[in-house]
């Protein structure tokens, strides 16, 4: 930790001590000490009753984020789009993370949309319901109807949030420090890059006017399609802690039983809701990353509406080739091309085995290769895939890892509306589509011009580049620096196996020659000599067995 440090640190000493304590309370941080949390587990129980110690390791991990608030409640959230890092069980259950919060009081609220739009709710709108209909995490919602008679939603930030999720922040980075420098286990997943990518996003999701500029894009790429219901946003009513939209009627996809009970054709609003996604993917390269049923309704006239924007992913077209060619690899079921697309989207370990990933492959071909499309399941084969790709502790880049997510959960919400749902046949026609595009001359135009541009750049360079070397050489200033991973650990290991060689050696010596001061027959230097070596020498081995390399 660097001095700079210091005063954030002292400021967020009760934060950071608070969530020290539900880490070790939940048993889920071992390597923040080294005494063993079982015995504490066992004498705390939960709301309900039950034992703490009781309960599976992925059910504790949610409690201790649902308890520490918004910030860890939201980095669940994100992680359970990251089943290659830890894991499809785990990444069910922060699936399962609610963020509901008390809503702010009714003063409160009046205060900040005065800050924020420059006068009172009842100066900037007709009516304004100051109770909310929802409370998050981050905002509440409110309903409202602007001066000309048209309804709208209001979602207003929580009073104080900016602060508590910077503070809640810096914690999590410090904590991330902690894991990479004392787990080695943990630092292979590389904890502080991704807890400084999800600082990112969440710093984005908290300024409304980046949702309000996914509403704006989402509604220009469908503005063709009747169909689909994209929220009118109003800039003279937003800011950065507030948002107005228009109010969809409608019925949520969470309230089957209304669903069940109407006259719409479900499996037909569930193939054009699964169309509309994929086109978001495949055609605009701008997706909708949260497609849980409770962003989703039918308006009337069978209208799909879509809410809750704050979530996006994008594709640019490598993106999107590498996954079109994931997906049709899986549907074919070609593990030699599963295993080269895999390879060339992740990020492979130093010790990656090529082979054992091939029979890792083949055997999945196998499992998924007697399912006829129709039958296809798409979410267990890229469940299947992630698991795959885990166990061969190959990283994922984030936003391959969001769209497998989204894909996975879009074909479950599917399922809810018509359980004969099936993405892969929606998925057959961008097949096609992908194929036409990557044989079109204007692609080979593009890829012939960017390959001219490489080439004009290196023929620009090369030449300085290499004089510049010679002139070092000449000098004696050219110098290569080689980086040894985990040499620091072998040669202090090296050292204290000498060391306590040397010292059992003239010990062992110093006891057999009785050298003075003795106790009785028995040398007191050689004897406590004896004694510090083996204790060191039990120390070597446990910390080798530990590491998992004592072979």
């Amino acid at each position: 930790m660097e001095v700079t440090d210091l005063p954030r640190l002292v400021r967020n000493t009760a934060r950071f001590h608070e969530v020290v304590s539900v880490a070790m309370k939940y048993g889920i941080a071992p390597w923040l000490s080294g005494i063993r949390t079982e015995w504490v587990q066992r004498h705390l129980r939960t709301t309900d009753g039950q034992q703490i110690s009781d309960l599976p390791e992925a059910v504790r991990i949610r409690m201790a984020l649902t308890e520490l608030g918004t910030t860890f409640i939201k980095l669940g959230q994100i992680l359970s789009t990251r089943s290659d890092l830890i894991g499809p069980d785990l990444a069910t259950e922060l699936s399962k993370l609610q963020s509901s919060t008390p809503p702010d009081p009714v003063e409160q609220v009046r205060l900040l949309i005065t800050e924020e739009l420059g006068g009172a709710p009842d100066q900037v709108f007709q009516e304004f319901d100051p109770v909310p209909f929802a409370s998050a995490s981050i905002g509440q919602v409110h309903h409202a109807m602007l001066k000309d008679g048209k309804s709208v939603v209001v979602k207003v930030q929580h009073t104080g949030i900016e602060e508590r999720v910077r503070n809640d922040l810096e914690i999590l980075v410090q904590l991330a420090e902690l894991a990479e420098h004392y787990s080695q286990d943990i630092a292979r997943y590389r904890p502080l890059a991704t807890a400084r990518e999800f600082a990112r996003t969440l710093r984005d999701e908290l300024d409304f006017t980046r949702e309000q500029s996914n509403l704006i894009r989402f509604t220009r790429n469908f503005r063709d399609d009747p169909m689909i219901a994209i929220p009118a946003s109003y800039p003279q009513c937003c800011s950065r802690r507030v948002l107005t939209m228009d109010c969809l009627n409608g019925i949520e996809l969470t309230d089957r039983t209304a669903l069940q009970a109407s006259e719409f054709d479900l499996a037909e609003i569930a193939k054009r809701g699964a169309n509309m996604f994929l086109q978001m993917i495949f055609r605009d390269g701008f997706y909708h990353a949260d497609p849980h049923p409770g962003n989703l309704m039918v308006l009337q006239n069978s209208e799909i509406g879509l809410l809750d924007c704050g979530m996006v992913g994008r594709v640019d077209e490598e993106l999107r080739e590498q996954i079109e060619d994931l997906l049709m690899a899986a549907i074919d079921r070609d593990s030699k091309r599963l295993q080269e697309c895999v390879v060339e989207l992740g990020e492979v370990p130093t010790d990656f085995d090529r082979s054992m990933l091939q029979n890792d492959l083949v055997n999945f071909v196998d499992d998924y290769g007697g399912q006829s499309i129709d039958e296809f399941d798409l979410s267990g084969s890229l469940n299947g895939m992630i698991e795959i790709i885990r166990k061969h502790h190959i990283l994922l880049p984030s936003k391959v890892s969001l769209l497998i997510k989204m894909l996975v959960m879009l074909e479950g919400t599917a399922h809810q509306l018509s359980p004969n749902f099936n993405l892969i046949e929606l998925l057959e026609p961008y097949r096609v589509e992908s194929v036409k595009r990557r044989l079109s001359p204007q692609r080979a135009w593009r890829k012939l011009q960017s390959a001219q541009r490489d080439w004009t750049r290196l023929a620009e360079t090369l030449p300085s580049d290499v004089a510049d070397i010679m002139n070092r050489i000449r000098r004696g200033s050219f110098n290569i620096n080689l980086e040894h991973r985990k040499l620091d650990s072998i040669t202090n290991r090296l050292v204290l196996g000498i060391l306590t060689a040397a010292l059992f050696v003239g010990s062992a010596s110093l006891w057999s020659n009785d050298v003075p001061p003795t106790l009785g027959s028995v040398s007191l230097p050689g004897s406590v000599g004896c004694t510090v070596a083996v204790y060191l020498g039990f120390t070597l081995v446990r910390a080798i067995k530990k590491s998992g390399n004592l072979r």
